[in-house]
C-alpha cells in the first residue's frame, strides 16, 4: 500500500510488474490497474466522482490511521476545507463553528471547549499526537486552545465519549486532536515547493490578520515554515440585544487616577482587543519507506488580554468595581520529536515514538477601582513527555493497539502584590503550590471484527501517578508544608 502526497503523486516502483492495482481516494469511484496500463499513460491517472464517499481515516482513537467506520465512537473531523470556508478568528471559534463543541468565553481572547458537559481537566486535546493538558488544567474554565494557529492545522478530529484507554483519565470526556501541516517530500527530482499566504479584515472587532507558510520537500528531507499574526480590536456587539448588554463607560487610567469615560459607542466592548503571534517550524526526513522522522517547533505569544466579565461587574453604587482585570501573555512553546517505523514484525507492525517538550506561561493581573494594590499571580510549567506506541494486526480480525506513556510537569508560581504608585512589589499569595507531577502509564486495547459490520472493541489501562507539592504557609496557615501522592489505579 502506497499513499500520495498533498499534489497526488506517488512512487509506485513497489508495483513493478503488478497486473491489479487498485486505486481509491475518498469521493471518487475505485479503479482496477495494471502497472503496464499506467506506464502507457505516462503515469497520469483520471479518476471519475462518486456518489458514495469512502470511510474517513481518523487518529483520534487510537493514535492510528484508521476508518472511522471501524470503530464504536463519534468522530467529527473537521476538514481543512470546512475550515477555509468559515474562516474562524481563533482555533475556539474553529471548534465552535464545527457545531459539534460548546464554547465558552469570559473575554475576547478566550474559548474553553465544551463537550457533553465535560471541560478542561476532563477534555483532553493533543497536538500532533501529544498532549496538551498540563498539571495545572482545573476545573474551571481555560483557554488554552487559543494558542494554536488555525492556519496550520491540517486535521482536526473531535473524540466524542471517553478515551481515558489510550490517553488516560483526562480524556473521559472526549479528545480534541489537531494535526498540523505535515512536511511534503517531492516524488521528482526537482524540489515540490508549495505554499499559502492570507491577508483579513474583519469589521466586527477590526481585526486585522497576515499568514504566511512555505513547504519545500526534496526527494528524503522536507520542511514547513508558518508565521501568523493577529490584531484583534474591541469586539463591537450585533444591533439586536437587551440593553443591559451595552457598555456605556468604561475605566481609563488618566493622572494616577482611575477615571470612568463615557463610551462614544456602547456597542463597543471596551477594553477587550488583544494582539497575537504563531510560529511553528518542521523538517521532516524519510531515509526510506519504513522509517519517518518528523520534528516540530510551535511558539505561540498573546498580549495582555482583558477578562470582560470581570469589567462590567459594578459595586451597589454603580461604581465599576475594577480598575483593571486581565490575563496576562500567554505563551506556549513546544518541541516535538517523532519517529515512525513500519517493521511488519512479530511484535508490531507499526511503531511510533514521540519526545516533547513543552513550556507554558499564563498570569492574571487585577487591581480594584482606584486602589493602588495590583495583584499579579503568575504560572510557568515546563511539560515533559515521552509516548511509544505499537499497532499489531493478527489475523485477518484482531487488531491490538499497545505502548507506555511517561509524563511529568514542573509547575512554579509566583506571586507579586505591587503598589502601582510607589513602584515597590512584595511577594504575595501563589495560586498553586510549588510541585513536580508525574504520570506513568501502560495500555493494551483490542478491536475484533466479528463481520464487516459487527466489532468489539475492549482495552485495559493501569496509570501510576506521583505529586510532590511544597505550599508557602505565610499568607495561608495550612496546617502543612507539604503534599505528596503515588496511587495507581
Amino acid at each position: 500500500t502506497e499513499t500520495t502526497n498533498a499534489k497526488g503523486q506517488v512512487d509506485i516502483t513497489a508495483f513493478l510488474g503488478a497486473t491489479d492495482i487498485r486505486v481509491r481516494l475518498m469521493g471518487y469511484q475505485n479503479i482496477t490497474t495494471s502497472y503496464q496500463k499506467l506506464k502507457d499513460e505516462q503515469f497520469v491517472l483520471r479518476l471519475e466522482p462518486s456518489n458514495l464517499n469512502m470511510d474517513e481515516l481518523v487518529v483520534s482513537a487510537s493514535r492510528w490511521r484508521e476508518p472511522s467506520n471501524d470503530l464504536p465512537y463519534k468522530v467529527k473531523m473537521i476538514t481543512p476545507k470546512e475550515v477555509a470556508l468559515d474562516n474562524p478568528q481563533t482555533a475556539a471559534d474553529m471548534l465552535g463553528g464545527s457545531g459539534m463543541v460548546f464554547i465558552q468565553k469570559s473575554q475576547q481572547g478566550g474559548g474553553s471547549p465544551m463537550i457533553r458537559g465535560f471541560a478542561t481537566n476532563r477534555l483532553l486535546y493533543t497536538v500532533d499526537g501529544v498532549r496538551a493538558n498540563s498539571a495545572i488544567f482545573r476545573g474551571g474554565n481555560i483557554q488554552n486552545v487559543i494558542s494554536l494557529d488555525p492556519f496550520t492545522i491540517e486535521n482536526t478530529e473531535v473524540f466524542f465519549g471517553p478515551g481515558s484507554v489510550i490517553y488516560g483519565s483526562d480524556a473521559i470526556g472526549g479528545v480534541m486532536s489537531f494535526q498540523t501541516l505535515k512536511p511534503q517530500l517531492s516524488l521528482e527530482e526537482k524540489p515540490l515547493i508549495t505554499g499559502s499566504a492570507l491577508s483579513r479584515y474583519s469589521s466586527a472587532n477590526n481585526e486585522l490578520t497576515g499568514h504566511f507558510d512555505v513547504n519545500v520537500g526534496w526527494k528524503k528531507w522536507a520542511l514547513v515554515s508558518s508565521i501568523s499574526y493577529n490584531r484583534f480590536g474591541d469586539l463591537k456587539m450585533g444591533v439586536h440585544g437587551p440593553d443591559e448588554y451595552l457598555r456605556p463607560y468604561y475605566v481609563q487610567r488618566i493622572d494616577s487616577t482611575d477615571v470612568v469615560v463615557e463610551n462614544d459607542d456602547p456597542r463597543v466592548q471596551k477594553p477587550s482587543g488583544y494582539t497575537q503571534m504563531n510560529l511553528m517550524q518542521k523538517v521532516r526526513f524519510q531515509p526510506n519507506k519504513n522509517w519517518d522522522i518528523e520534528y516540530g517547533f510551535h511558539y505561540s505569544e498573546t498580549s495582555s488580554y482583558p477578562r470582560y466579565d470581570r469589567h462590567v461587574r459594578y459595586r451597589g453604587d454603580g461604581s465599576p468595581r475594577y480598575g483593571e482585570w486581565s490575563y496576562g501573555p500567554q505563551k506556549w512553546m513546544m518541541n516535538n520529536l517523532s519517529v515512525t517505523h513500519h517493521g511488519y514484525n512479530a511484535v508490531y507492525d507499526h511503531m511510533s515514538i514521540r519526545l516533547a517538550h513543552q513550556y507554558f506561561e499564563e498570569s492574571r493581573i487585577s487591581r480594584d477601582f482606584n486602589s493602588p494594590d495590583r495583584e499579579v499571580r503568575l504560572e510557568k510549567v515546563h511539560a515533559y513527555s515521552a509516548n511509544i506506541d505499537f499497532e499489531k494486526q493478527i489475523g485477518r480480525k484482531n487488531t491490538l493497539h499497545y505502548g507506555l506513556e511517561y509524563v511529568l510537569n514542573d509547575v512554579n508560581s509566583i506571586g507579586t502584590n505591587e503598589n502601582i504608585m510607589t513602584g515597590v512589589s512584595m511577594p504575595g499569595a501563589t495560586r498553586y503550590p510549588q510541585s513536580e507531577w508525574a504520570s506513568y502509564a501502560a495500555y493494551i486495547s483490542d478491536q475484533f471484527d466479528i463481520s464487516d459490520q459487527f466489532s468489539i472493541n475492549g482495552g485495559v489501562r493501569y496509570n501510576h501517578y506521583t505529586l510532590d507539592a511544597r505550599f508557602d504557609t505565610t499568607f495561608y496557615a495550612f496546617p502543612f508544608t507539604t503534599a505528596n501522592l503515588s496511587n495507581g489505579s
